[in-house]
């Protein structure tokens, strides 16, 4: 029998896998004016054809939603028929970087330190190699685990074993079992199993409790104080295994726009009132290329070449390097330029691999068009 998913909300609503009704907060647009001597070389009518194209263009997929914010102003929204601003979407693997967020807090309070051996019992026996894996290592998609997130035959595959096969009741638990095939900090290898283990260990640094439901609520009221009220954000509804362990690779839901604030916390590192929220020490380090693959920083990717993919997962040359993106399944995308001031969220439903490059290319032309 499967085990009980814990799903712990911010709001009273029933959040569904893909979207739910849920409260909304409106932007507040007074937080950043541009000035006559600020003004960008760029209008609303230039970025409106480039919005369309992300709905109609032939071999683009579904698109749900899309937001392009400038200055923290909202310039474009648009919904696709169905969808709307008080529906929430889900991350897929943009979560990755929800949770180094939450991470960077236990680093800055002193709970945590990249560059110690992570704290994970099943690793501590005097010969087990696992024990050098650091969080850092974690952080940077390095450990030397043995995780596949994508295999043939598809369910043969980490991530799918722990999302919907015979390991969702203790994901983390299956995630930590796995040997090392490389030693840790030699070999970058993208996993969903592995941001899972930093989310429990964010909830044992939290609780020394073992119940499921006071480890999930102890995870939640931490990313309430640190991150979700400080950025004045209502809607995001976190999902648990049966362990209280948050699923922080892949399942994390909010509403387009809170996924543009949360694009406008990493782009400024403040909320809307100013208040730092993100140290710019933690904002630098998931910002900064990791030793193994230069498009991936802190469970962030970023818009740099030097990865380790015969194609790049974002646009190097045709916006700014500092550009950095949370990416998500099927083509969820929230894209930050701090150079250019601009956050672009794109949400919807593009299985195959070629067309989510479609959509790439496509929210290139919007970061062009600002300049």
């Amino acid at each position: 029998m499967m085990k009980q998913r814990w799903v712990i909300p911010f709001a009273p609503a029933l959040a569904l896998l893909v979207s739910a009704a849920a409260p909304v907060i409106e932007l507040d647009q007074g937080e950043a004016t541009i000035t006559a001597n600020e003004a960008p070389a760029f209008s609303r009518a230039d970025i409106a054809p480039l919005v369309e194209a992300l709905f109609t263009d032939e071999g683009v997929g579904e698109t749900r939603a899309v937001l392009v914010l400038h200055d923290g102003e909202v310039i474009a929204e648009r919904y696709a028929p169905g969808y709307s601003a008080d529906m929430r979407y889900v991350s897929w693997s943009m979560a990755k970087t929800v949770t180094a967020m939450l991470v960077g807090f236990l680093v800055e309070d002193g709970v945590l330190a990249l560059d110690a051996p992570v704290p994970i019992p099943e690793w501590q026996r005097e010969n087990d190699a696992r024990r050098n894996i650091t969080l850092r290592h974690l952080l940077h998609m390095a450990s030397g685990l043995d995780h596949t997130e994508v295999n043939d035959p598809i369910w043969d595959s980490d991530t799918n074993q722990m999302l919907f096969g015979r390991h969702t009741d203790d994901m983390a638990g299956y995630a930590v079992s796995r040997p090392l095939e490389a030693n840790p900090g030699d070999k970058f290898e993208y996993s969903s199993a592995t941001t899972v283990i930093l989310s429990r260990i964010i909830a044992d640094a939290l609780t020394d409790s073992e119940d499921p439901g006071e480890r999930a609520a102890a995870y939640r009221r931490f990313a309430e104080q640190r991150l979700l009220r400080p950025a004045r954000i209502a809607s995001v509804f976190f999902e648990f295994d049966a362990q209280g362990t948050q699923i922080g690779g892949s399942l994390i839901h909010a509403t387009a726009r809170d996924w543009a604030r949360l694009g406008e916390v990493m782009r400024t590192g403040q909320g809307p009132d100013g208040r730092q929220i993100i140290s710019p020490e933690w904002r630098e380090f998931m910002l900064a290329p990791s030793p193994r693959n230069g498009e991936y920083g802190g469970q962030t990717w970023l818009n740099r070449e030097g990865g380790v993919y015969d194609t790049p997962v974002l646009f190097p040359g045709r916006a700014p390097a500092t550009l950095f993106s949370f990416n998500g399944h099927l083509g969820q995308y929230v894209m930050v330029s701090p150079e250019q001031r601009l956050t672009v969220v794109r949400l919807g439903n593009t299985p195959d691999s070629e067309l989510r490059e479609a959509i790439v290319m496509r929210l290139a032309r919007i970061f062009e068009t600002v300049g």
